[in-house]
């Protein structure tokens, strides 16, 4: 019993620090950002200039690109992470393909997000660089949909492993109940497995989502980064554009008064209530799953 309590007690302690932590992370970008807040108020939402030398800073266009680039790579990996999960998790559990493409995923999981940076400049940028071309775009190579592929290929494993995990996870008395009705293995997956993961797998795109939200060196190699932001559908897929931590990271050692560092560290507040109200969002989407 005395272990036990001791084991307890460090859990809280555990809890209690990383709770700490994250109140002192947001008090810091708080108290940081106040001159920005002060001078920009909160027309730096909604502002579409950032121009450092005119003291002059506006988030809109890297809040939309920001969004922009990780709702097109969620939407992107979203059908190669089910297809993963269903496969490794359902069709093809054992055996050596299924390990060859499960050590396949947790590579890319562990592969530095500066090496896809490389790799799309040296093999995606020209390819798309063709496309752009032949549909009559200025053909940059680098913008928002090459970033975004990168980063759908980047954010795959977490969604994947995850739901993979969770389809074995599925009682098999279930599954061969439906068996026994004579459902087929697609009608099984259908309306037994999906019905019965679909909080859990929904729960891994959120997570998907959140490692997008924050993805930097990647996405700075391949985007572009402008701060301009483009007035037509196509060249705002097409083109260069700009994310929050892009911007942060490019900008951050650059920043040589008070108010342009402050309006960065704003940035980094920003960034931070998105990934917050996302994921207030996608917990609320779970609750209702799980309740209905």
């Amino acid at each position: 019993m005395k272990w036990e309590t001791i084991f307890r007690r460090l859990l809280i302690f555990m809890g209690v620090v990383l709770v700490l932590i994250v109140v002192g992370i947001l008090i810091t970008l708080i108290k940081e950002s106040i001159p920005s807040v002060k001078s920009s108020g909160f027309g730096f939402l909604w502002s579409k200039v950032w121009d450092p030398v005119q003291n002059i800073y506006g988030a809109y266009p890297f809040l939309i690109g920001t969004l922009l680039t990780s709702f097109i790579a969620l939407l992107l990996s979203i059908p190669f992470s089910y297809a993963v999960s269903i496969y490794l998790g359902e069709y093809n559990p054992k055996g050596w393909l299924s390990n060859l493409l499960k050590n396949s995923i947790e590579l890319i999981a562990a592969v530095p997000s500066i090496i896809y940076g490389f790799w799309g400049l040296f093999v995606l940028v020209p390819i798309i660089r063709q496309i752009e071309t032949k549909i009559g775009v200025a053909p940059y190579g680098i913008g928002v949909l090459t970033a975004s592929l990168v980063l759908a290929v980047m954010i795959i494993p977490y969604a994947a492993s995850l739901g993979i995990t969770l389809i074995r996870m599925v009682p098999s008395a279930l599954k061969e109940g439906a068996y026994a009705l004579g459902a087929t293995r697609f009608e099984v997956i259908r309306s037994v497995v999906m019905p019965y993961t679909r909080t859990g797998l929904f729960a891994g795109v959120l997570l998907s989502l959140g490692r997008a939200l924050g993805e930097t060196m990647a996405v700075t190699m391949l985007i572009g980064n402008t701060p301009t932001l483009a007035h037509n559908f196509k060249d705002l897929i097409f083109g260069p554009s700009n994310t929050m931590a892009s911007v942060i990271a490019n900008e951050f050692t650059e920043a040589d008064h008070e108010q342009y560092l402050s309006a960065l560290v704003e940035l980094g507040l920003v960034l931070f209530f998105v990934t917050v109200i996302i994921n207030l969002i996608g917990k609320r989407i779970i609750t209702r799953f799980t309740n209905n």
